[in-house]
């Protein structure tokens, strides 16, 4: 056996061929460039999400003040206790389901409806492209305080135009029975542009030739919906209602700008309530725990939607 080379691994050698050690020697610098590279972006998640994420769980075993850091003591489950027999939590929780479950279906059939429109070949197809996607770019702050005057109960807009019809005017925000329903218009009406966009590219994947066959079988346009589009959109469609299920439990800035909070708690959400108690009122342990418990909860609900969406595929 001829130009063989030693390797010492944990005094365990090894025989490696010229080729293999050229090989060897090749991946290694492979890796090197390529940590490298990600040495920078690593940093950057391990300073502001893998250590802030490891101190968040730390200090919600404990009743840390920010005002005192110093004496803070380990309280054990105190907080989380404490939780379940916190009226404003509990309420902010049944909020934040309830925007999920009203935004879902809502956002995306309204991004899927535009999509649809838009997949059509028409002239003015990309004014409107770039005027349903404009809001996603848009600041959240700036949208909500559009949305505050046109909302106004006295001068807003809408509500002169319902008054106009004949319609009497809505308070919208001030209502606790109406305010969590118009956030969840106003954040529908902001983000169906994203998903817009990728329904739309999902549609212009479809092969033109499947909708040629079926209208040749005497297919109408709403079965051919049903039993082509849809079908072939479930990748896509998989994905948008995860982004979206994602981002709705994140609902913060609309009803912070919007309604802080109110009336009487009624658009109080989790995310919300978590920035309120960590630092309005500087009780950082008691937030934290909030914010892993929240962190549970949305981790058990993307597991079993995963789970559901990968039995449903095999």
């Amino acid at each position: 056996m001829s130009k063989i080379g030693w390797k010492e691994n944990r005094s365990v050698y090894t025989f490696l061929r010229p080729e293999e050690r050229t090989k060897n020697k090749t991946r290694w610098k492979e890796n090197v460039v390529a940590y490298t590279f990600l040495g920078p972006a690593l940093l950057l998640l391990s300073m502001f999400l893998v250590i802030p994420s490891i101190m968040s769980a730390y200090y919600s075993f404990t009743d840390y003040y920010l005002l005192t850091p110093d004496m803070r003591k380990f309280v054990g489950l105190d907080n989380f206790i404490n939780l379940f027999q916190d009226p404003i939590f509990l309420k902010s929780l049944v909020n934040t389901l309830e925007f999920v479950v009203w935004v879902i279906p809502l956002q995306i059939g309204a991004a899927l409806g535009l999509a649809l429109l838009l997949n059509k070949q028409r002239k003015a197809n990309t004014f409107f492209k770039v005027a349903y996607f404009s809001p996603v770019v848009m600041s959240l702050v700036v949208i909500s305080v559009l949305w505050l005057y046109l909302l106004n109960p006295n001068e807003g807009i809408i509500n002169n135009v319902l008054t106009y019809f004949g319609i009497s005017a809505q308070p919208f925000l001030t209502s606790p029975k109406q305010a969590i329903f118009t956030i969840v218009v106003v954040s529908a009406w902001q983000g169906a542009g994203f998903q817009m966009l990728i329904f739309l590219a999902g549609l212009q994947n479809i092969p033109g030739d499947v909708y040629e066959a079926a209208q040749l079988d005497g297919i109408n346009k709403w079965q051919r919906f049903m039993y082509i589009t849809l079908p072939l959109l479930k990748p896509t469609s998989i994905f948008i209602f995860i982004t979206t299920l994602i981002g709705a439990f994140k609902l913060l800035v609309q009803p912070m700008v919007m309604t802080q909070g109110g009336p009487v708690n009624s658009t109080m959400t989790v995310v919300y309530y978590i920035y309120q108690t960590g630092f309005t009122d500087r009780m950082v342990g008691y937030a934290s725990s909030i914010a892993l418990l929240f962190g549970t909860i949305i981790g058990l609900v993307t597991i079993t939607q995963r789970k559901l969406v990968k039995e449903d595929e095999d």
